[in-house]
């Protein structure tokens, strides 16, 4: 028996919700191009593809968001949940907590209308604490708004602006879900264990809230503002690659070619951009980047990945860097959901070995 550290390149399932091609840069949700769902389909559209294994109809569509509008009023117990958590506490283990605090019908298998419960949930779990933090009201609920609008809406309180919703609607789609990924991993092999969707969601929450998956789009908004002007960017980059630093918002696990979703995400910045220093600064910032690390790591196919774009665009819908996370685990709710129901239908206890190394006692 052979120890493979961290699992790369075994495969533990056989699914039809994604492909992750990381050599030719693929990215598919269910037989379509994620790049062009992204600029196509509503959030809510793509979750109904996931769940459900095809694009829904008009009917279908509408029946879909009335199931999901139906649990955007938060539980009282959970506000009062919300409520009692010190201030201290980061986003991420407040979100955990307020997911897990949710309540639902049924333990196994998990379905969609329990999907849909956290689902809708969820952006007002994330408001809530924003809400308080800043000493205000979180705003009542509507019904008239999709689910990227009425997000926006819970943590302003105002009408969201049509690029804002069209900008994040787009990164919500592109991150929805992302193949076999440590959160996802987590949630199936709780779910594998027939244990019920809330407690493999909060694993799954829990894997997320590690720096190491989560929390590169804040890092890489750290890296830009530290970077400040266009001017500063190659000798600030070209003196982090002579430490042998990493650059944030470069390279990625799986893909060896450009991240199809920074791309996508990098369309969608230029639209926003107008005269924005911030966009000039990210866009010039990534062009001398993949220049450097030509330079410095040759032989390395480094390239932009998804969050060097996620920052931008979720700085330029106004959210702050706290919010990033949390705001990813929105989208990757949807995925991980996908999975779990995708474990359920073909389910067997995921069970690894481990190879022991250490002393043996004297026989006897």
């Amino acid at each position: 028996m052979k120890v493979i550290p961290g699992l790369e390149g075994i495969a533990v399932a056989e699914t039809e919700l994604s492909l992750v091609d990381g050599e030719k840069g693929h990215f598919v949700y269910r037989g379509h191009w994620v790049k062009e769902l992204a600029v196509s389909r509503t959030f809510e559209d793509v979750v109904h593809l996931l769940w459900y294994g095809h694009l829904p109809s008009e009917e279908e569509g509408k029946r879909f968001r009335e199931l999901l509008n139906a649990h955007r009023e938060l539980p009282g117990h959970v506000k009062d949940i919300l409520e009692r958590i010190p201030s201290d506490a980061d986003m991420m283990s407040v979100l955990r907590t307020g997911v897990s605090a949710l309540t639902m019908e049924g333990d196994w298998p998990p379905s969609p209308e329990q999907g849909a419960a956290v689902l809708g949930a969820v952006p007002a779990i994330i408001a809530a604490r924003a809400h308080r933090l800043r000493g205000t009201q979180l705003p009542p609920v509507r019904k008239d708004l999709s689910h990227t609008a009425h997000y926006l809406y819970l943590l302003t309180g105002e009408n969201p602006a049509g690029a804002h919703v069209r900008a994040l609607e787009a990164y919500l789609i592109l991150t929805a879900e992302h193949g076999m990924n440590a959160s996802t991993f987590a949630g199936r092999v709780v779910a594998s264990a027939q244990s019920d969707l809330l407690s493999a969601l909060t694993a799954a929450i829990g894997a997320l809230k590690g720096p190491l998956h989560g929390g590169a789009p804040s890092e890489v908004e750290g890296m830009l503002e530290e970077i400040g002007t266009v001017e500063r960017a190659e000798g600030w980059l070209r003196g982090k690659l002579e430490k042998g630093e990493r650059l944030m918002g470069f390279g990625h696990r799986v893909y060896k070619t450009r991240d199809p979703r920074a791309e996508a995400l990098r369309r969608v910045s230029e639209e926003l951009a107008g005269e924005n220093p911030w966009f000039r600064l990210a866009l010039e910032t990534e062009k001398i980047a993949l220049g450097l690390l030509k330079e410095y790591k040759p032989g390395r196919r480094l390239y932009t990945n998804v969050e060097f774009y996620a920052a931008a665009v979720l700085r330029a819908v106004g959210l702050p860097k706290e919010l990033y996370t949390p705001t990813f685990t929105l989208s990757r709710t949807a995925g991980w959901c996908a999975h779990i129901f995708d474990q359920a239908r073909q389910n067997r206890i995921i069970r690894p070995q481990s190879l022991y190394n250490g002393p043996m006692p004297e026989e006897r």
